[in-house]
Parts: structure tokens; sequence; C-alpha cells
């Protein structure tokens, strides 16, 4: 944990009047991570942050000098990333989406728009003709991943709703020969998510270079721009277990040359990865009590603010700092639970904890990705947490 972290939650515990529950975000941290990612990059490589994983004020102002823009993934956060930083490259992407969201894309004058079927180049056509312009887009396609092996959550490479099939390609590029107005940027690609295996994630970039050269090759193409995706994951059961980014780069780069992809700009954009690790989640005990024989610690707050747990089907990694109460439980299994009226309000099964009070605050680590705007926030109307960003140059609340 980062001293200003550390810093922050000593005032609290001084400071508080009532049981504690808050998300602390390191922006320091955030920086110096994003910083680090960009510049391991091969040189024809870009990072783009995808704002789903968290779109909070605050952490886009910090990345927003580091990163080469933001992804949006609805109307909602593209309205959103426009209005926060309207001088940033944008990107959007997403499924569905409404033609009223692609005609706000289309006036922003987005770097590129994610084509995901047949039906929203179609719409797009229309949009353009009636606007007086044109569409600058890629198609981001569903490919079979080829014996490579897949991860818990797989985006594409089976039946999935993203994406286009490889069988509709023949018919896109058609519909972009016939209209002037559909500029063909290149393709997208995002098989999968929680990738934690750098071979396995290049043998991925692999793939994707080798189909992209097959389709230029195949329909006489020019991709300047191949959108390789995010996925880079977080261990949450291991979590000083890291993705070792530098040895990917480093060997992405040797990878390029060999396939020949130096004269294609190559885009990441990449969430949980970048944002994860700068979050805590805090909650104060306020009851511990025995069960048919099993201890459960009860704090404020839960899975309303933080769903990553239940979403994720993981035991989240934590610490406890401890108060001032003498410890009630040593040397026990607890399950740490919210307040919500649930069986599924819990957080971590059966933790072993050395020591344990009422009082005693629960810090839950890689909390800034995925968590408190995935959230059921209104669910029993309980309050917000507080949401606390930190930075050596300005202390702030939101």
């Amino acid at each position: 944990m980062s001293p200003l972290i550390e810093q922050q939650l000593t005032q609290l515990q001084q400071t508080a009047d009532e049981p504690v529950c808050a998300y602390l975000y390191d922006l320091d941290a955030l920086a110096a991570h994003a910083r680090q990612m960009r510049e391991a990059l091969p040189a024809n490589c870009e990072l783009f942050y995808a704002a789903k994983a968290n779109p909070m004020g605050p952490i886009l102002d910090t990345l927003a000098p580091i990163v080469d823009g933001f992804e949006a993934a609805s109307g909602g956060e593209l309205a959103w990333l426009a209005e926060r930083h309207p001088q940033q490259r944008l990107l959007f992407g997403g499924p569905g989406k409404l033609n009223s969201e692609l005609e706000a894309a289309l006036r922003l004058g987005v770097e590129c728009i994610h084509v995901e079927s047949l039906t929203e180049l179609e719409r797009l056509v229309g949009l353009c003709a009636r606007l007086g312009c044109t569409a600058k887009l890629m198609l981001r396609m569903n490919i079979p991943l080829d014996g490579l092996p897949s991860t818990k959550l797989a985006m594409g490479g089976k039946p999935t709703p993203f994406g286009l099939d490889p069988d509709d390609l023949p018919e896109a590029l058609a519909l972009v020969a016939e209209h002037p107005c559909l500029v063909l940027q290149g393709f997208h690609f995002h098989l999968m998510s929680h990738q934690l295996d750098p071979q396995a994630h290049l043998a991925l970039m692999r793939l994707y270079f080798r189909t992209v050269k097959g389709w230029q090759a195949q329909y006489g193409l020019e991709a300047k721009v191949l959108n390789v995706g995010g996925g880079i994951g977080v261990d949450y059961q291991q979590p000083d277990r890291l993705f070792d980014w530098p040895a990917f780069c480093r060997e992405l780069q040797a990878l390029i040359i060999a396939e020949q992809m130096t004269g294609t700009r190559l885009r990441f954009e990449c969430g949980r990865f970048i944002s994860a690790r700068c979050g805590y989640y805090v909650m104060e005990v306020l009851d511990i009590k025995r069960n048919h024989g099993e201890w459960f610690a009860i704090a404020r707050g839960g899975t309303h603010h933080f769903r990553t747990p239940a979403a994720q089907g993981h035991d989240h990694p934590f610490y406890v700092l401890r108060g001032r109460q003498p410890a009630r439980l040593r040397d026990a299994h607890v399950t740490l639970v919210g307040q919500l009226c649930t069986p599924k309000d819990v957080l971590a099964r059966r933790q072993p904890i050395p020591e344990l009070a009422i009082g005693d605050w629960l810090v839950f680590r890689h909390a800034g990705a995925y968590a408190w705007n995935i959230s059921h926030q209104h669910f029993l109307m309980h309050p917000a947490p507080e949401q606390i960003f930190l930075s050596e140059r300005a202390q702030g609340e939101l």
C-alpha cells in the first residue's frame, strides 16, 4: 500500500465520527503506472484508456496527459468524455448503438467508430447522407481462436453478441466500397478479458496480425490501423502476481518486426489493468457473529458499493486495519459481508484472520476498476461511500 493511502487511512481513523465506508484512489500511483505502460510500448503502438473501467473525473484527468485517448462504450460515456476532455481523441464502440448515439459520435468527429454489425454499417450510411459527413470506422471482428487458450471471460472466439462473423466480412467490405462516406481505417479485435499470461497474449497478437494480413491479400485492402483491444487481467487471488507488461512489450516489438507489422499502427485500449491497482475500498466492521458454526463480520457497505467480488466470483484480497478495541476473534476463519438483505452480499468467504474486533477496518485492494461504477448502488438506498482522491500535488473529495 502506498504512503498516501496509509496516511489518509490513519487520518480517517482519528477523525471519523461514524463507521467509515469509502473508496480511496492514489492518483500518483495511477499516473506512474500509466506512464510506464505507455513508455514500454513499441514505437508504432498507442495506448487508449477504456473509460468503462472507471470513468470518474479525477481518474480521467490524471490519465488524459498520459494516454493517447479514451474509448467510450456508450453514448453516455461518449458525452461525458467529450465534456470532460473535449480535445482528447475518442473511440466509440459497443453493441446495440442507437442512431442518436451514432449521430452524436459523427457530430463530435470521433477518431473512430467500432462497427459491430452490418446493421450498424447501414445506419451509418443513412446518417452520413443526412448529415453530409463521413464516418471513420473499424470493423470489429469475432474470429476463431484457432486452438489458442481462452480466459475466464471470453468476448469472442465463439458465439457472442460482439463483432462481425468472418462470413459477413465480404458483405461489409462491399458496403464500404459502395459508399464513399464510409472510411475504413482497419480492424478491431477484442476476443478475451482477464488475460494473465503474457505468452498467451503474444500468441493472440500473432493471430490478429496474420488474420489481417490474410484479409489484406485476399481483398486488396490497406489496413493502416489495427485495434488489438485490451483484456490484460488482474489476478485478484494472487494480488502481487502482475502481468509482466514490460516483458510483453519487449517481445511484442520482436513479433512486430517478425510479422512485418512496423508500418501498421497498433492500438491498445486497456481499462482494468490501468486503473485497478490505484483504488481501495474500506469498510468498518459493525458486528461479528457466529451462525451455524461459522463466523461472519458485517461491515458498513457491501456489494452494492463494491460488486467486483460478486461479479467475478472470487474472494477479494484485503487486509485488516486494527482499531482501538481488543480483539474479539483470534485465529479464526471469517466471511466478510455487507449490510444488504441478501446472502449474496459477500466480499470474501472463510478468510483466515489473526485478530478482529468491531471497529476494525477491512481494506480491499485492487478496487480501482469495475467496482463502484458497476455496482447496484441504489439497492436498499444505503448512502454512497465517500470518494477520496489523493495526490501529493492536491487532495480532494468528489
